[in-house]
This record gives structure tokens, sequence and C-alpha cells, in this order.
């Protein structure tokens, strides 16, 4: 099964009319799964191929991808709202970001550490997390030079 078709699926389970926008807003996210973008970079993606569409039309899909968990809209405090695709079943949280308060890199990182925090906080407080968000700020390493080794030999 192509990509393609994936999403035309993905769109008939949760409701939506399969249209050539939508389907292409999901190919210019997926296009791009190291990067996290703005609505106008994928209204420009978008944009390429189908010349007549708005960025209204971007924005709307947009919104109704992300509520429901098809794209993910993440902040990382830059002043914009960037999306991502949303998990897939075999993941059970999101993956984390790496933001450098340098040059603005932002590296995903896939590790879960937190199921161990999770488990305790269902037993200990009644409490049961279904999903996280990490966002950890630092330098990277072009931005940090030798702070790592640093930080070791301390």
């Amino acid at each position: 099964m192509t990509e393609r078709e994936d999403f035309k699926k993905l769109l008939k389970e949760n409701g939506l009319k399969v249209t050539k926008q939508r389907l292409r807003v999901l190919e210019a996210i997926a296009s791009c799964p190291e990067e996290h973008l703005t609505a106008e970079e994928i209204f420009a993606l978008v944009k390429a191929e189908f010349p007549d569409i708005g960025l209204a039309t971007v924005y709307r899909t947009i919104q109704r991808l992300n509520e429901l968990h098809l794209i993910d809209k993440v902040n990382f405090d830059d002043g914009f709202a960037r999306y991502e695709m949303g998990n897939t079943a075999e993941q059970k949280h999101h993956h984390h970001h790496l933001i450098c308060m340098k040059c603005g890199m932002v590296i995903s990182f896939q590790e879960d550490l937190l199921e161990e925090l999770e488990e305790k906080i269902a037993g200990t407080a009644g409490f049961y997390v279904v999903n996280h968000e990490v966002k950890l700020y630092g330098y990277c390493k072009k931005c940090g030079g030798n702070l790592i080794e640093e930080k070791r030999k301390q």
C-alpha cells in the first residue's frame, strides 16, 4: 500500500471526505519528517502542486487534521505553531524534542524514558497518563562546543 493510499484510508476512517488538498497537506508534512513545518511552509509546499489553493483552506485543513490527531501541533516557544505527523498505532507517546537555545535547531528524540514515572503516578496518585510532551532546552554540538566534555569532568 502506498503512502497516499494509507492517507486516504486514514481520512476515511476519521469520517473525512478524501480531497486532493487534504491528501497533499498530509503528504507535505510527511515529506519532511525531521522538520516541524509552520502553516505557511505547508501552504508553500501544497501551493506548488495546487496553485489555486488558498491559505485559509490550508489552515482549516491543518486545524481539522490536528483535531483528529492525524497531525500534531508543537510549540517551541519561537512564536510559531508547527506541525508534524501524529502518532501511529505503534507509538505509545509522542517523541520528544531537544531545542538548541543558540541556533534554534530542533532534534527529535524517540526514546521514552518516562514509563517508570507514569507507572508510579498510576499506582500512587491513581492517575493514568495517556500522553506527555517533553521539550529539553540546551545547546547542540555545534553551539555547545565542548560543554558536554566540561560537564563530564565536573
